[in-house]
């Protein structure tokens, strides 16, 4: 047994309940990242490539080997998650590999300083009977969280928090939804969930997605479930013809242009509110040509990561553009994903003339300095 596979085996039998395999050697490797999670006694690996998600289930006897045959000269990075500490390994690009742990904080300690009984009050409550909760491995049959999948609860609550900001502020009734690239469509499931049972609002809503076999699972829920008015069709996020008039549009890590797409098509339907969480922002980060900040393209991970935010950050303004109120939030720890971020865009009444050139301003500068040519701006600027 060599270093790597070692210290992979020591990770796993420290309880780690989530591992994080990241940051490829090649950029060519089909998978992107990897996600390694613990229901039980089971562990299933969600394997990432730029537009889709594989997956494969082992027992705890196989999932140290599996996790070094997927890692050894593809990838430099593991992190490992238990409740009290993260688990590092680092790999050199001479495959030496290096094993460190670090204490982080105790979650329930936070939460006891915020609240007096020591719960924070989710949206999302245990106790509540939310099927798709239940099948994600999330809760179990009587409404508790599993404890393992505590992270992810977390980030569903945090969402629907996101969600809810706005649903709240004003008397709703009736919402018709679009959910871009649904995936699994579990998240799908929880906001129905959300805007029938706890908000008690009228919804017509459509998932779309690419893959023939996803739509027709997705259905098969829905229909478990017995929500009448959730839907999923194969389509593609651009050029898809709506049925009805679409007050709200949710694109969750719709892949690079896939985002614009999901936008433009957003802003065209005249949405009230847009719900974005982008990923694998690739587009500016090839075009980048700083004519005074070479500085920002000189290293790979902060040309990367800038690259990302720049994006990000032209989306927003646009949108603003385009009569929004937008705004850019924290989705999930930093923590758990670099994905985090959370673009949430609501149609104002009246846009103000100067604002809007204020903010087309801000773009044009932004491009000029870096050489940018993003999707968005083409679409719609």
């Amino acid at each position: 047994m060599n270093e790597l596979e070692q210290y992979i085996k020591m990770m796993i039998e420290a309880d780690v309940t989530k591992i994080i395999i990241s940051n490829p050697t090649r950029s060519s490797n089909e998978f992107k990242k990897l996600v390694v999670e613990q229901n039980k006694d089971k562990y299933q690996i969600s394997k990432y490539t730029q537009t889709q998600v594989f997956h494969e289930n082992l027992s705890k006897a196989d999932i140290a080997g599996r996790c070094f045959e997927l890692t050894e000269g593809l990838f430099k990075q593991l992190n490992g998650m238990s409740d009290s500490e993260e688990h590092i390994i680092l790999i050199s690009k001479k495959g030496k590999a290096t094993y460190k742990v670090k204490k982080k904080a105790n979650d329930q300690v936070v939460l006891n300083k915020k609240a007096p009984s020591g719960k924070k009050n989710y949206i999302l409550e245990e106790g509540m009977k939310i099927p798709p909760l239940v099948d994600m491995g999330v809760f179990t049959q009587d409404g508790s969280v599993v404890k393992s999948k505590y992270d992810k609860y977390k980030q569903i609550n945090r969402f629907i928090e996101i969600l809810d900001d706005e649903i709240s502020s004003g008397n709703i009734t009736k919402l018709n939804v679009i959910d871009f690239g649904c995936g699994k469509s579990y998240l799908t499931f929880v906001v129905y969930y959300y805007l029938t049972h706890i908000k008690n609002i009228d919804v017509n809503m459509i998932g779309l997605d690419l893959k023939e076999a996803v739509i027709k699972n997705c259905n098969e829920a829905a229909k478990k479930y017995g929500y009448d008015k959730l839907h999923f069709e194969l389509g593609d996020i651009n050029g898809y013809k709506t049925p009805f008039d679409v007050d709200m549009v949710i694109t969750l890590h719709a892949c690079d242009t896939a985002t614009d797409f999901a936008l433009y098509n957003a802003v065209k339907w005249n949405a009230k509110m847009i719900f974005s969480v982008p990923c694998c922002q690739h587009e500016l980060n090839k075009q980048i040509k700083p004519e005074n900040l070479s500085l920002m393209s000189r290293y790979g991970i902060i040309k990367e990561r800038f690259s990302a935010l720049a994006t990000d950050a032209i989306r927003a303004n646009i949108l603003e553009c385009q009569g929004y109120k937008t705004q850019i939030l924290e989705f999930v720890d930093l923590d758990h994903t670099p994905k985090n971020l959370l673009i949430r865009a609501i149609k104002r009444p009246v846009t103000p003339k100067a604002k809007v050139v204020t903010a087309k301003k801000e773009i044009d500068g932004m491009i000029a300095e870096f050489g940018f040519e993003p999707t968005l701006y083409k679409l719609l600027m």
